[in-house]
């Protein structure tokens, strides 16, 4: 079966620091994979390509076309919620879809039943400010799911909240997930996040960036907090911390 998404041979230098070398990924549809790697080893480098950037060597695929031939193939939902701060809650929800041509009205019309879905409703009217900060990321969430893309892309999209907050919203996206079944690829520097949420976990080596290590995850689903402390998912945790702590370590079972 040809997958979502398929990165082959990626390379990319900038001012003649190589980022990316020979870099292969695959992430098949319906799938959510995790790429997980030291600080600076190219992981945003990777999302810059896929979302126009040129690569200085390889090839990037979705579903078996080359993505210079397809018009914003990926959603893209960055480490900061980038909500709009005079905008309405509805208003941020629905920018994606008026930047890309469709009026107003039929915009928040398309937006405003995923209110509920998103444990937004009645904030439709709010402003950013008046919001928890797991709720502006459910926001940013909603903007990008809406945009009804074949694939996400997720760059730590909870990496700036609290701790409580965050496993809250790990939980609250793994059951959007587990409903829907979007294709995702998420850049995330917490082991266990990427755990709770993947089917499969990328290693990446520090720089230039090309893959270590790829790990499935076959714990059943739906998962929660309370799964991690399996003897399995301990044991994917260890092995993936050895392997970032040590990637010579090299492929893992």
């Amino acid at each position: 079966m040809t997958p979502r998404l398929s990165v082959s041979d990626l390379a990319k230098a900038y001012d003649g620091l190589q980022v990316l070398d020979g870099l292969d990924l695959e992430v098949g549809k319906g799938e959510f994979v995790s790429l997980l790697g030291p600080s600076g080893a190219g992981k945003s480098t990777l999302f810059r390509l896929l979302t126009g950037g040129r690569p200085d060597r390889g090839t990037i695929r979705l579903d078996g076309a080359p993505i210079a031939e397809q018009t914003a193939p990926f959603a893209f939902m960055p480490q900061r919620d980038a909500l709009m701060d005079w905008r309405t809650i509805i208003g941020n929800a629905s920018l994606g879809l008026e930047i890309a041509g469709v009026p107003r009205h039929e915009a928040r019309a398309r937006v405003a039943p995923l209110f509920a879905e998103f444990g937004l409703s009645g904030f439709q009217h709010h402003y950013p400010a008046q919001l928890s900060g797991g709720m502006r990321q459910r926001a940013a969430l909603l903007r990008t799911i809406v945009m009804d893309r074949p694939m996400l892309l997720l760059d730590e999209p909870f990496g700036a909240l609290d701790a409580l907050t965050r496993a809250g919203m790990q939980r609250w996206l793994a059951a959007m997930w587990q409903r829907h079944r979007w294709t995702a690829l998420l850049i995330t520097h917490d082991v266990r996040e990427a755990i709770l949420l993947s089917d499969r976990i990328y290693l990446l080596s520090p720089r230039p960036a090309r893959v270590v290590a790829e790990i499935h995850v076959p714990l059943p689903r739906p998962r929660s907090q309370a799964d991690l402390a399996t003897p399995e998912a301990l044991r994917i945790e260890a092995r993936l911390l050895d392997t970032l702590l040590d990637p010579s370590q090299g492929q893992i079972p």
